[in-house]
């Protein structure tokens, strides 16, 4: 039975699992996993429309990345297979990952959460009310107090721009292959490589886009594999890792990140 990685901030805990809302085009998921039996079980909260697809769910075996870095993959292959739902709309991977920038795990799921309570879409489930990640076009009409107030003003600018961006461009984008997608999406106000990055691995699950040089990779892999000899820093850190992965450098990026237990949102 596989793990469900949850370091997406819109998964809530219930009593049998965890629980989500998910906008896919104009249609509403409710997505519940029961952790007793690792069933996902995905219902439309609203009529779907047809052509908006259904969430989709990647298991991530360990045994294509038990071979690499020898205890690593070793501890890997013993956590077990990782499921990990695609992040159907880009916009709300885009914002989360601005809400991500620079910040704790924890500062920003309580952000996050707050964002959605204050502007996004109240959806009726039957684990009760959920809300989604606030719209482009709601973001982009925001005013500065309506930031402030939730302790956003550092992040109001990013994500301002990166509404208007996307309201502009989000046909094309939707388009793109992942490696393309993250270059276009550097070409909006103040989103780099981390932000551009970890914004289309949880739209794609192709982890080969991730971040894979930063603190929470290399976190989880110490932890995981106390007896290697990581470095310490990015610039070392991040080729040793990809010339380790090879092929497999999604795979073995989203399983070290699973490290941090189920949701992933332990703390570095």
């Amino acid at each position: 039975m596989p793990n469900l990685m949850q370091e997406h901030p819109g998964w809530v805990t219930t009593p049998t699992g965890y629980t989500r809302v998910m906008r896919s085009g104009s249609t509403t998921w409710h997505l519940t996993w029961d952790s007793s039996t690792g069933d996902l079980d995905v219902s439309p909260a609203d009529a779907p429309a047809l052509a908006d697809p259904r969430p989709v769910v990647d298991v991530v075996d360990p045994g294509t990345a038990a071979e690499l870095f020898g205890p690593l993959g070793q501890a890997l292959a013993a956590s077990g297979p990782v499921a990990r739902v695609r992040n159907c709309d880009l916009w709300d991977a885009i914002g989360t990952a601005i809400n991500r920038q620079v910040v704790t795990v924890t500062q920003a799921r309580t952000t996050h959460q707050r964002f959605c309570i204050a502007y996004g879409e109240q959806v009726l489930t039957p684990a009760g009310v959920m809300y989604l990640f606030p719209s482009a076009e709601r973001v982009a009409a925001l005013a500065d107090e309506d930031f402030d107030g939730l302790g956003m003003k550092f992040k109001r600018p990013m994500l301002r721009a990166a509404a208007d961006a996307y309201l502009a461009n989000s046909k094309v984008w939707a388009e793109l292959p992942p490696a393309e997608l993250v270059t276009a999406l550097r070409g909006v106000y103040r989103i780099g490589p981390w932000t551009a990055g970890a914004a289309v691995a949880d739209w794609s699950n192709d982890f080969t886009q991730y971040p894979y040089y930063d603190m929470a990779v290399r976190h989880w892999a110490r932890t995981a594999a106390p007896s290697l000899d990581w470095p310490n820093n990015d610039a070392e850190f991040g080729p040793l890792w990809l010339a380790g992965a090879g092929e497999h450098l999604s795979a073995l990026t989203l399983l070290t990140l699973a490290q941090g237990g189920a949701r992933a949102t332990s703390e570095p």
